[in-house]
């Protein structure tokens, strides 16, 4: 569709300035570059496109051309050279004028318009405004508060910021498949947060982000790891989904669990076991306290415990995982049953072990007192 003319108030003193090298063959001044960068940032303010206004200047210069002083009747050609040249030279300067004042204005723009996407976002996740402001604000970026929303989150090597070439590609690629509807991507605190809109799309935005985020392309290093969290409705569910999500990721690392990619939903038992501390440090006290009465401290059985349930309990490959022999492997076994009195080998004697042992983990023991 073509765009509408931009009006002439916009040319300035255009005319007038040709017309004066046109006579003299004089430089443009400074005052005038200033007349020009100020025109181009107002042409950028009114919406109008930077291609717009050099067709406007252009066509400017095409209409006055023949009727300015040396064009026309020159004295010689030698001397309507030097005019062309003048005047072609004051040309290129403002039309360099312009498309500063216009980047300008842009520039100025986004930074507007990231500094209220940030507001925003802090506004969103935190929970800080009234909801009614909030939701007006948010058609703003594209989201309805009113539908459910889930909230992912990665975390790199580095930290990321909007400028992050990982961040920006993401976006990138987002919009150009998603839209700008029903998701926002931002940083928090150097992690890329993605909040998606509930539904088969919030599942697509998500499953993409996860996919782009941890394998951005060549030339990019990928989140060391992503969290998703679960689907909540309203305002409240925004910030309820990415408060599991931080959650999430916090428990991911300090179990050190496996897996680049982590959903919340996945890891649920994990609060529950916390949810009574004093209770979970009793379980761990009372079961594998014994352990600390051998040579080498409960260290290296406890981590035996865990390679046993993340193998299955098939003692080879816990073996391979802790890159120890198998019949190593039946011995530390056979010293957690004598230490503790529970029997690894025994369906519920086992869990009781495991639930003890994650919940060390999860408390920081041995290293930490209980």
């Amino acid at each position: 569709m073509r765009q509408p003319r931009i009006p002439d108030d916009f040319l300035g003193g255009y005319e007038r300035m040709l017309t004066d090298v046109a006579e003299t063959g004089r430089l443009l001044s400074r005052p005038e570059l200033d007349e020009l960068r100020d025109l181009g940032e107002r042409a950028a303010e009114a919406g109008h496109g930077f291609r717009q206004l050099i067709a406007l200047y252009l066509g400017e210069t095409r209409r006055l051309w023949g009727s300015l002083p040396g064009t026309v009747r020159a004295p010689d050609a030698l001397a309507a050279a030097r005019t062309a040249d003048a005047l072609l030279g004051a040309v290129d300067t403002a039309v360099a004028a312009l498309g500063e004042g216009h980047e300008r204005a842009q520039r100025l723009a986004v930074r507007q318009e990231e500094a209220a996407r940030r507001e925003f976002v802090d506004d969103l996740l935190y929970g800080r405004s009234d909801v009614g402001r909030l939701a007006e604000r948010a058609e703003r970026f594209g989201l309805r508060l009113a539908r459910s929303h889930a909230v992912a989150v990665a975390e790199g090597e580095e930290s990321y910021d909007v400028v992050h070439p990982v961040a920006r590609r993401v976006e990138r690629e987002l919009i150009a498949r998603f839209g700008e509807h029903d998701v926002l991507l931002s940083t928090k605190e150097g992690r890329l947060v993605c909040i998606a809109a509930g539904g088969e799309r919030e599942r697509a935005i998500l499953d993409a982000f996860v996919s782009w985020v941890h394998d951005p392309g060549s030339g990019y290093v990928g989140a060391r790891r992503v969290v998703v969290g679960r689907e909540h409705p309203g305002a409240g569910g925004v910030v309820r989904s990415y408060e599991e999500a931080l959650g999430a990721l916090e428990l991911a690392d300090r179990l050190e669990l496996p897996g680049p990619v982590l959903r919340s939903a996945e890891l649920l038992v994990f609060p529950v076991l916390l949810r009574d501390r004093a209770a979970m440090a009793d379980l761990v006290r009372t079961v594998l306290g014994p352990l600390t009465r051998t040579r080498g401290g409960a260290g290296p059985l406890l981590e035996t415990l865990t390679a046993c349930a993340a193998a299955g309990y098939v003692n080879a490959e816990a073996a391979r995982r802790l890159n120890i022999g198998v019949r190593t492997l039946s011995y530390r076994l056979e010293r957690i049953k004598a230490l503790t009195g529970y029997d690894p080998g025994d369906a519920l004697q086992r869990f009781t072990l495991e639930t003890a042992a994650m919940g060390a983990r999860l408390l920081g023991w041995p290293g930490s007192p209980l």
